[in-house]
């Protein structure tokens, strides 16, 4: 495990730089399953069998000037703890991939069925920051799990939390630049 400052929350909630992850660019990052043994987690689709797995779709990521997102995708999971939400070390797992356009996939395994709530942004730039402009507005896309509303600021716990069941639990999250 290695540890880099980077989030897309005010200091106050924000999440610890640690991520669980192989190289920057890695396709597949490992993290521990339910049973203590490395998972894998995939850009497309779980290649191992997990009891518990979450696939997420990241839709309406940007492209760049060539047609193709660049950049990383920032994916968080939370536990079902309001406390956790956004906090520094409250996060189950954060992986960054590379993004892909139209929309970029990934599978995380999960510790057990229950509640959750997910963030991501796109990281465009690949500098593990959310970046702002001069007047603190977002400059890269955003969005969270049930699509929650963030029109008046971060989104409140009980709007982003969602119920995942045993087996593989879908999940879409429209970005919002």
């Amino acid at each position: 495990m290695f540890s880099l400052p980077s989030s897309p929350w005010p200091a106050a909630r924000r999440p610890a730089g640690a991520i669980l992850a192989a190289p920057l660019f890695a396709a597949a990052l490992l993290l521990p399953g339910a049973d203590g043994a490395k998972a894998q987690v995939s850009s497309e689709t779980c290649t191992e069998a997990t009891a518990n797995r979450l696939q997420i779709t990241v839709a309406g990521v940007r492209t760049g000037k060539g047609g193709t997102a660049k950049g990383l995708m920032a994916i968080t999971l939370y536990p079902d703890d309001e406390s956790q939400f956004l906090a520094r070390k409250g996060k189950i797992a954060r992986v960054r991939i590379p993004a892909t356009a139209p929309e970029t996939r990934v599978c995380l395994p999960l510790p057990a069925p229950g509640a959750y709530a997910v963030a991501v942004y796109h990281d465009e730039n690949s500098d593990h920051d959310f970046n702002r402009t001069l007047l603190g507005m977002p400059a890269e896309g955003y969005g969270f799990s049930n699509d929650a509303d963030t029109t008046l600021g971060l989104p409140r716990f009980k709007d982003v939390r969602f119920n995942a069941g045993a087996g593989s639990t879908d999940l879409v999250i429209h970005l919002r630049y």
